[in-house]
């Protein structure tokens, strides 16, 4: 290991953005609520450009091959569990809303993966859980979920009671922010006065972006939750790597949020310890390489990395049934993880 993190119990990172073109965005919008602004203590105009969901997916995806469930080259060796139907890769718990707690990879006829879990996590009722116990399985099988939270919540696995706080979050917010009102028209050539209901007609809309004084992109990175595991040091500094990779790697590759939301980076920091420099994306991948071979040595990871669930809803009526329209959620922030 090549990299010093922080001994402090958290690394906080700030990143300074402003839109690629022109001064207007747009922000996140949430069922029958829309943008979401608040005011400070001094009257200053605030608002939540990304939620702390929104931006878990964001991280989360930077670290997966384009169009992929798999990861990256990057990450070979790197464990998660991949869901397979009929040979082919639907979903992985690199992607799924509830990682390992997908119903894609414990609600299916394949079992394997449940009991391989019952068996390593088994506690007795009216006994405390291991966070420890957790944290050393989950290693073993997808230790992106270690960054990003996980909640096992069945009751055939120790009562559904074991869980993991997020050690990555993040959120972006803006100061001082104006409304802008702007809006169009949608054309039908053939049709003006047709059934707008059905998707014909002229149909004008409305909508609203907003210019900010200051746009910033805040991360938190709990170095003191990943260390209470007590793995193993090669394990810990590796999840201290990805996590400040995804945010160096996001903040280079995935800031276009939304089609008129597309921000650049002006300035990027550690404030806490304030004297700590970021490690550079080479210096933080190389660290990767080299965590992942110690790892793997050590028996830290399953073997194969890649743990295969062949998916099929057999009995499961719930997992055959086709999903049903959300009415009125609209929002991207409808589809975030937890």
């Amino acid at each position: 290991m090549t990299i010093s993190f922080p001994t402090s119990s958290r690394l906080l990172i700030s990143a300074d953005l402003a839109p690629v073109q022109g001064n207007r965005f747009q922000p996140t919008g949430f069922p029958a609520l829309g943008a979401a602004t608040y005011r400070l203590a001094d009257d200053t105009t605030m608002l939540l450009v990304e939620s702390p969901q929104s931006m878990a997916n964001r991280l989360e995806t930077v670290m997966l091959e384009p169009g992929s469930v798999a990861p990256r080259a990057l990450f070979t060796g790197l464990p998660y569990v991949r869901v397979l139907r009929e040979g082919a890769a639907i979903t992985s718990s690199l992607v799924e809303a509830h990682r390992l707690n997908s119903p894609y990879i414990l609600e299916g006829d394949d079992k394997s993966f449940r009991n391989a879990l019952i068996e390593a996590l088994g506690v007795a009722d009216e006994t405390a859980v291991d966070e420890r116990l957790l944290a050393n399985v989950v290693m073993k099988y997808d230790p992106s979920s270690l960054i990003h939270g996980l909640f096992l919540a069945k009751k055939d696995i120790s009562g559904g009671r074991f869980r993991l706080r997020r050690a990555l979050s993040s959120f972006i917010e803006a100061r001082n922010v104006s409304p802008v009102a702007s809006g169009g028209v949608k054309n039908d050539r053939v049709n003006p006065s047709g059934d707008t209901g059905a998707g014909f007609g002229n149909v004008p809309f409305s909508r609203e972006e907003f210019t900010a004084e200051r746009v910033t992109a805040y991360f938190n990175l709990d170095l003191g939750q990943l260390r209470a595991y007590r793995l193993p040091e090669a394990a810990t500094a590796l999840l201290a790597a990805l996590a400040v990779w995804k945010v160096r790697t996001l903040l280079d590759d995935g800031l276009r949020l939304r089609t008129a939301c597309d921000f650049e980076v002006t300035d990027i920091r550690a404030t806490r310890p304030t004297s700590y420099e970021l490690p550079t994306i080479a210096a933080l991948e190389q660290e990767i390489r080299d965590g992942i071979a110690k790892c793997t040595a050590d028996g830290l990871f399953a073997t194969p990395a890649v743990t295969d669930v062949q998916w099929s809803a057999g009995g499961s009526a719930k997992a055959a049934k086709p999903a049903k329209a959300a009415k009125g959620k609209s929002s991207p922030d409808r589809a975030e993880k937890d």
